[in-house]
């Protein structure tokens, strides 16, 4: 019997803030503010998703636009973070970084700095509460203007004292070039914040190539289409710059067609070192568990390849050292143990 995934430690680096809400959540809130769930989102959920064309992009973010507008009081915020962490930890999470982009809400909690210091305020809150360590990454939105990211970057560098890790580029890759933020990204670095941009998810390695080049990426989101490049599999090695990869998200979204399609395992013999992530669950219907679960079942990760996967993840993150040690050592006690014994029959 295989030693249990939810009690190998590890670190979950992909993590939107609003696509982490439960859906059970999601229903009741919209339940009680009176507004309707389109079919794909109630009874249809998780929803059915292709987004490597325009019109599947813009089906996906409707369906995330249209979940984020539930999200209206500050104890939606506090929810939100308080729930995200308590499945962090009932997975073996020891350490959260969750993704937001303060500027989708700051119309509704008074502008972009009182919505970042909110949500900062809720995810020190949830993570005493659930036991976990947390920190947030600022991202911007690679569909707008590239001031827009520079006015981010100054905000995030601004809030590196109260738990703000990183900067990151997200949404679709074809409608903004990693250049073009890196005046935001140049801003985020000297300040001591890790770059973490999406990249190789809806365009080829040549994405992943440009955030390493231009932007200078410490962690790349996503990065699978690097697989397509094996010189550039060997310079994410060489550099030990870790892929983010969200196998469940990569399927839902038409990049491979199934979880056997996306180069997980190509990736790691590589050394490319691999964070797993669940990108966003409320979408995508799976948390972070069940990606080392594929990774057991479909990629034929053995227990001391999970626990590699896991050490990466802890060592990819802006946990404390002394947080990095400690969940080290956990993952090397977990592979230590003995194997379960098998249930008898």
């Amino acid at each position: 019997m295989p030693r249990p995934l939810t009690d190998l430690p590890k670190a979950h680096l992909h993590l939107h803030f609003t696509g982490s809400m439960r859906h059970t959540t999601l229903i009741e809130l919209a339940r009680e503010q009176g507004l309707h769930l389109p079919d794909a989102l109630e009874q249809d959920w998780p929803p059915r998703l292709r987004a490597t064309d325009e019109r599947g992009w813009f089906r996906f973010q409707r369906l995330y636009d249209i979940a984020r507008a539930v999200l209206r009081r500050e104890s939606d915020v506090y929810r939100l973070l308080r729930e995200a962490a308590e499945d962090e930890a009932t997975e073996g999470s020891r350490w959260l970084e969750i993704q937001v982009d303060p500027s989708g809400y700051a119309h509704r909690f008074g502008g972009l700095t009182p919505t970042l210091e909110l949500m900062l305020d809720a995810a020190h809150q949830a993570a005493a509460h659930a036991g976990i360590g947390m920190a947030v990454v600022v991202a911007a939105n690679r569909t707008r203007h590239p001031l827009d990211a520079k006015t981010l970057a100054r905000l995030a560098t601004h809030h590196i004292d109260q738990g703000v890790v990183g900067f990151g580029l997200s949404n679709d890759e074809r409608r903004g070039r990693a250049r073009d933020f890196d005046g935001a990204f140049r801003l985020a670095r000297r300040a001591g914040l890790l770059a973490v941009p999406h990249g190789g998810e809806l365009l080829g390695a040549a994405s992943v190539a440009e955030c390493l080049d231009e932007l200078g990426a410490d962690r790349i989101g996503h990065g699978v289409r690097a697989a397509e490049s094996p010189r550039l599999m060997e310079r994410l090695a060489d550099r030990q710059i870790t892929c983010e990869v969200c196998p469940t998200s990569n399927v839902g979204l038409g990049v491979a067609e199934e979880a056997r399609d996306v180069p997980l395992r190509r990736l790691f013999d590589a050394g490319v070192p691999i964070a797993l992530g669940a990108d966003d669950p409320l979408l995508f219907g799976a948390r972070l568990l069940p990606q080392y679960e594929l990774a057991r079942q479909v990629y034929g990760f053995r227990d001391a390849e999970l626990a590699e996967l896991a050490r990466q993840s802890i060592r990819a993150s802006a946990a404390p050292e002394e947080v990095r040690k400690n969940v080290l050592r956990e993952i090397d006690e977990w592979l230590a143990a003995p194997d379960p014994e098998p249930t008898a029959p």
